[in-house]
């Protein structure tokens, strides 16, 4: 960062020559690239803009018209100021025109009223500019190992937007074409004065250029993309366009666009917010601005997680379109999709699933229960998850907690440790003979007598065996287990114990 005419005012140099501002304060903030000591009065054509310019005034013109024109060329070319030391050429202070002339454009005027050397100003400044490069070096070099850290661990979009706004000390926004929000950090401010309206307020911020800063708005702005296939804009809302702010936010734009390319991965959001709301890595106030900034509100709507197997997020994202319904929707596994309806009724549940049964008749379409809370969408999803799991066969339209029956059930609790020791206690001998005699299978024996209802004829002839050999099988499976096939409670036993197995093997 250059330093600007007010501070090169305080630099102990110039103030050893006695400086007065006689005009052009307002142009005191202005950065200074570099400084000149020149007598010469055509000094503006060898100047490229930013310069201070130091002179004894011995140069100038006599007259009005010409010290008006010098004046006015170095103000057109970008010079940031005129310090002239008195008492060569003007003893006491400087004409009139001039200082009129200045004080019009802008231009700072100094009077030196004591005589000092221009080396040592121009020695001090230029040492205040190297020292201001060297820093910009150093936080570029900074800025690059910090996003090429990124890229290497294949950082997602809110790590980088968060690493902007850290080295930014400003709030920065990641947004889609559209003008939902993907990713943001306030840098320590309200999230949701920052992204209240965010669609609105975001179309109105026309920079120029892929790079370029809206001065009305006070954002900073660069287009993200690559192959040029432009797909985001990343914005930072700071005071003033720096080479250090531009920098910066052009180095995450490219780590943004890099990781896109290396995973294009456009459910990124919406999997972010479904995964935050199942596993608690976020605040629920989080999701809920962050969804809002997606154009998804959840707040004061009827919510259902719905889980869709096999992953089918594109067909889902396309049907919620089709309906004119919000929601979230992101493949959870590779396995299945998850979604989130926030307009939940049993026509909006049942239109969803023969539309994307239109795409894939064997899917499974799984709901959890309707909520009226952000904060109860965790228990709807993970319930459409274990509804989802305890399906056996695909079905039509929506398959809810109702649906799934014993089998269901017992699919869920496959993994319990006491389902486990029951299958193995009412199971176990029979399945250690079936080992051991491959060709009998009493097991499967068992299950036709038990789908049978217990009828040893309808059995018998389901199985493709004489009765008495039926009966002979029979009669080993209660000496094996125990059970008295007789009975209806240890049948009922052995039947829930099969229905187990199968949940367990599936």
């Amino acid at each position: 960062m250059f330093p600007t005419v007010r501070e090169v005012l305080q630099l102990e140099p110039v103030r050893n020559g006695a400086p007065r501002l006689v005009a052009g304060e307002r142009g005191l903030d202005q950065a200074v690239r570099w400084v000149h000591s020149s007598e010469v009065p055509d000094i503006a054509t060898l100047l490229r803009g930013g310069e201070l310019v130091l002179t004894t005034g011995i140069g100038l013109p006599a007259d009005e018209a010409g010290l008006r024109r010098y004046i006015t060329d170095l103000a057109e070319v970008g010079a940031c100021g005129l310090a002239v030391e008195m008492g060569r050429r003007y003893a006491q202070r400087l004409p009139t025109v001039m200082v009129r002339t200045a004080d019009s454009l802008g231009l700072p005027l100094v009077e030196l009223h004591r005589g000092t050397p221009f080396v040592a100003i121009t020695e001090a400044v230029h040492s205040m500019i190297i020292d201001a490069q060297l820093a910009e070096l150093r936080a570029a070099e900074e800025i690059h190992q910090r996003f090429t850290d990124l890229s290497v661990e294949g950082a997602g979009p809110a790590e980088v937007v968060a690493q902007a706004a850290l080295l930014a000390g400003a709030p920065v926004v990641l947004e889609n074409l559209s003008r939902q929000v993907l990713a943001h950090d306030a840098a320590g401010g309200s999230a949701e004065l920052l992204l209240a309206s965010w669609e609105a307020h975001s179309r109105a911020i026309r920079p120029s250029g892929r790079t370029g800063y809206d001065a009305g708005s006070g954002w900073l702005v660069t287009t993200v993309g690559a192959r040029g296939q432009d797909w985001g804009r990343l914005l930072m809302r700071v005071s003033s366009a720096e080479a250090r702010h531009v920098i910066l936010i052009e180095r995450a734009a490219s780590t943004l666009a890099l990781g896109r390319l290396i995973d294009p991965d456009p459910e990124g959001p919406h999997r972010l917010l479904l995964q935050a709301l199942l596993n608690h890595s976020m605040p629920v106030e989080e999701v809920m601005l962050r969804s809002r900034a997606l154009g998804v509100p959840l707040e004061r709507r009827a919510l259902v997680g719905v889980v869709i197997r096999p992953a089918l997020a594109t067909v889902a994202e396309r049907v919620l379109s089709e309906m004119s319904v919000r929601g979230l929707v992101a493949s959870l596994d590779g396995q299945s999709t998850g979604v989130l309806i926030t307009q939940a009724t049993d026509e909006v549940l049942r239109i969803f699933a023969e539309k994307v049964h239109k795409s894939d008749a064997t899917a499974i379409i799984a709901a959890g229960e309707t909520v009226d809370s952000p904060r109860e969408a965790r228990r709807s999803l993970v319930e459409a998850a274990q509804v989802a799991d305890a399906v056996r066969h695909p079905a039509p339209g929506v398959v809810r907690m109702t649906d799934v029956g014993l089998a269901g059930l017992l699919h869920m609790l496959r993994d319990e440790p006491r389902l486990q020791t029951f299958v193995e206690r009412e199971l176990g001998p029979l399945l250690a003979y079936d080992a051991r005699n491959p060709r009998e299978q009493l097991l499967e024996v068992l299950r036709v007598y038990l789908d049978c209802g217990r009828n040893k004829s309808a059995a018998a002839e389901h199985s493709h065996l004489s009765r008495p050999a039926f009966y002979e099988r029979l009669s080993r499976i209660s000496k094996i287990s125990g059970a008295d096939l007789d009975s209806v409670q240890a049948c009922l036993s052995l039947h829930v114990a099969l229905l187990a197995l199968d949940a367990l093997r599936s």
